[in-house]
């Protein structure tokens, strides 16, 4: 006889495959389509793969600032739409494109207009600057289209519709290859622009994935994407209820991304053999982070809705399981990626010390990941569940008392290795994890935003708090 609290495992895990599956399957598919870009663009010298690396990690900074209002979308869209709030629904993603659209049109502009700039900042050898430059000038404006299909993206996952932009990611990644086949080596009477060539075809992925997530919500009568009015009408009330809760995510995104923006700064004044493997491993990396990406939005989702539908008791026991099945799932792709590094490697131009480089990141990373990514999913759980401080703290507060100055330490003053230097970047990750849990157990983290949600939570918390006494 089953007890009568006992967990739906069933219907759980079907939610869960629902949502995951595609948006790792999707983001497995942008990551393929870096890989390949790097493969394509291998036979032109080590020095381009390095250029273009610190070129993604300018787009990396561009992550750090606009996610945190992904995060804040998602809270407030995911717990809307387990309320049937389809008025909060509307007006959160228009805040949420608002605020991103603001911030893809900045790096845009400086990606176009000062490159020279943000290259003397991620290196000092005049070989990859001068490569980097060129780049940036064309791949600005990509950055308009990538943001504006994210912000779709959120709106559509938060609402548990994935196949749309799974589909539109298909289309794009593979009109992505096909265009650096055309322009970097000059097919179908174009003429080889190598490196050129190659942001040009991603600019042209952009818009067509922007066009095609368009086209397929007219397609099936999509609702909330196309009430224009809906998403700007914005009150005093609403505004300071959705930065109040965005604030602390924004802050972390961005300091965090600051912090990141340091390391790889760090990295990037090592030698270029070196450079050359950490922007390989930064691609591979999206491999681990794209399945990622599947349990966090699931996380998100699955867990927000509850809270937002007022269901408490069921967000904890959701919250809980997905954090230990999401440390399965990336120690299993962590394991198939190490098994066949040295294609992976070989593939996009690492060779000699170059290699052997990113073996011994890929090995660091293999042992880091499964904690990071851990720390990561029960952040952005309690983040949807309305508790965006306390992981922004935790985080934010490592980074800069721990992470930064061992890392500048070990890079300037003591000169190590360059593993040594890389192993700094995890050295906060056991500690917090630890932390984490016991924030996990005291579920003190689920603060909803809707009315039903905030009634049943002091419902659930005078449960437990009678079972503490009744076990005390």
């Amino acid at each position: 006889m089953k007890k009568a609290n006992a967990f739906a495992w069933k219907p759980f895990l079907r939610a869960l495959a629902a949502i995951a599956i595609p948006v790792a399957l999707q983001n497995l598919l942008t990551t393929t389509g870096s890989m390949i870009d790097t493969m394509m663009v291998a036979p032109l010298g080590q020095n381009t793969v390095g250029a273009l690396g610190l070129c993604a990690q300018f787009s990396s900074l561009m992550f750090s600032c606009y996610w945190g209002f992904v995060g804040g979308g998602m809270l407030f869209i995911a717990q809307y739409w387990g309320a049937g709030d389809e008025r909060g629904i509307e007006r959160s993603y228009g805040m949420t494109l608002t605020c991103l659209m603001t911030v893809a049109v900045t790096f845009a502009v400086l990606a176009m207009a000062f490159p020279e700039l943000i290259m003397r900042i991620y290196t000092d050898k005049e070989a990859l600057r001068s490569i980097g430059v060129q780049y940036l000038r064309i791949i600005g404006l990509a950055y308009i289209f990538q943001v504006f299909s994210m912000a779709m993206s959120v709106l559509l996952r938060s609402t548990e519709h994935v196949v749309i932009p799974f589909a539109a990611s298909i289309v794009s990644v593979g009109s992505n290859i096909f265009l650096n086949w055309v322009f970097i080596y000059g097919h179908l009477g174009a003429p080889a622009l190598g490196f050129r060539g190659a942001a040009i075809a991603t600019v042209c992925a952009g818009a067509i994935n922007v066009l095609l997530i368009l086209l397929l919500s007219l397609a099936v009568r999509y609702p909330f994407l196309f009430r224009f009015r809906g998403h700007f009408r914005w009150d005093s009330e609403f505004i300071a209820t959705f930065f109040r809760k965005c604030f602390p995510i924004i802050c972390n995104e961005l300091l965090v991304g600051i912090g990141f923006m340091v390391i790889n700064v760090t990295l990037g004044r090592q030698p270029e053999d070196i450079i050359a493997a950490v922007a390989v491993f930064r691609t591979i990396e999206g491999l681990v982070i794209g399945f990622f990406a599947g349990f966090s939005n699931a996380s998100s989702i699955l867990v927000g809705t509850c809270v937002g539908a007022g269901e408490p008791r069921k967000a904890f026991e959701r919250a809980k399981r997905l954090v230990y099945l999401c440390s399965l799932v990336i120690a299993s792709a962590e394991l198939l990626i190490y098994l066949f590094r040295n294609p992976l490697l070989h593939t996009m131009s690492l060779s000699g010390s170059s290699y052997r480089a990113g073996e011994v990141l890929l090995l660091i990373y293999f042992i880091a990941a499964v904690i990071r990514m851990g720390n990561w999913i029960q952040n952005d759980t309690y983040r949807a569940a309305g508790d965006a401080v306390y992981g922004t703290v935790l985080e934010i507060s490592f980074m800069y008392a721990m992470v930064i100055p061992a890392l500048l330490l070990s890079a300037f003053v003591l000169h190590a290795p360059y593993w040594v230097v890389f192993l700094c970047c995890y050295i906060d990750e056991p500690i917090r994890y630890i932390l984490m849990q016991r924030h996990l157990y005291s579920a003190r983290w689920i603060k909803p935003v809707t009315e039903q949600g905030r009634k049943a939570l002091s419902v659930f918390l005078a449960e437990r708090n009678q079972s503490a006494e009744a076990v005390d």
